[in-house]
């Protein structure tokens, strides 16, 4: 019943993805997944195939703007409380499908096989590699052995084309067959207001959005067309002010700003346990911020600290967009 444009956002990261399914499936047709021939194969796609800068241009921005979509959707439905009772389970399958689409970004970062791709794989899997226990083991799985190599390259594109779709189809389907089934969270004191019919009323708003995205979509590929940067080369030194894509800042600069022992522990090891503590608070909050009859917790202390979350991703990003003296 509330129109509000928070609403819109879980569809428009739905139309993103299928816009990152169609274009993948096309980039797939000319790709080739190998040290020798990937970064060749981009460079064929940009250049020679009809329209493939235009097809290559709209997956890398549409893979931007997804997880963009997905990080606004994430904190609109923490605000609002929409994981409370019955819905702990949507919350949960969403925030894997979170998950799930920051790996899609990760393995497909590599795959041009740029010198900028291949570097920024290298610090990302260092960070998996410092975790305790299994540190070693995740590190080798990754990379495929110890070094950042053509076995890389072929691990991550197994990964960004078989193994995540896979899971994603499993857990997406999952969470729109929950969406179906409970509906649309309405906040509390509207909920005696009555609901909008999904078709057509909500159905044809969710179009218009996805029209706009679409024609953000096109003005971005066509404007500023995704660059092919230079080849990687392993022997080369790391090019100065190396960073991960925008979405993996805010825990390379919190990893960079910690100093290197923090009450004898290495503090990477600190802040890596930290994140992940964070990320598991993260998925259950549902369950944490209930009374025993399942209502939300009175008191604004979640709302704070969605606040804080927010306020902490925002300036550990932009610290690391600061040139450093």
């Amino acid at each position: 019943y509330r129109h509000t444009v928070w609403y819109y956002f879980g569809g428009m990261s739905l139309f993103l993805f299928g816009v990152q399914v169609a274009t993948g499936i096309l980039l797939l047709l000319y790709y080739r997944p190998s040290a020798g021939e990937a970064f060749e194969s981009v460079q064929f796609i940009v250049a020679r195939v009809p329209f493939g800068w235009l097809i290559r241009s709209i997956h890398s921005w549409s893979a931007n703007l997804l997880i963009f979509t997905l990080f606004i959707h994430m904190f609109s439905v923490y605000f609002l409380k929409a994981y409370r009772k019955p819905r702990e389970l949507t919350w949960v399958t969403g925030v894997f499908l979170l998950f799930l689409m920051m790996g899609f970004g990760f393995s497909g970062y590599l795959l041009p096989w740029n010198t900028l791709a291949f570097f920024a794989t290298q610090v990302g899997t260092e960070v998996a590699g410092a975790l305790p226990v299994v540190g070693r083991f995740a590190l080798r799985f990754l990379r495929g052995g110890d070094q950042v190599t053509g076995g890389t390259l072929t691990r991550f594109y197994g990964m960004h084309v078989a193994v995540l779709p896979a899971i994603t189809t499993v857990v997406l389907g999952v969470h729109l067959l929950l969406v179906q089934k409970h509906g649309m969270s309405v906040p509390p004191r509207t909920e005696a207001r009555g609901t909008l019919p999904f078709f057509p009323n909500f159905l044809l708003r969710d179009l218009i959005g996805w029209c706009l995205a679409l024609a953000c979509l096109a003005a971005l590929a066509a404007f500023l067309p995704w660059e092919l940067g230079v080849k990687a080369d392993p022997f080369a030194p790391a090019p100065a002010g190396i960073r991960p894509e925008w979405y993996f800042c805010w825990m390379f600069q919190t990893l960079k700003v910690l100093p290197p022992h923090i009450l004898g522990i290495e503090g990477e090891l600190i802040g890596i346990l930290g994140i992940s503590l964070a990320g598991l608070f993260w998925l259950l909050v549902p369950f944490l911020d209930r009374r025993a009859d399942g209502g939300p917790r009175p008191g604004m202390i979640f709302a704070l600290i969605g606040w804080v979350a927010v306020g902490f991703i925002s300036v550990m990003t932009l610290l690391t967009y600061i040139p450093q003296g």
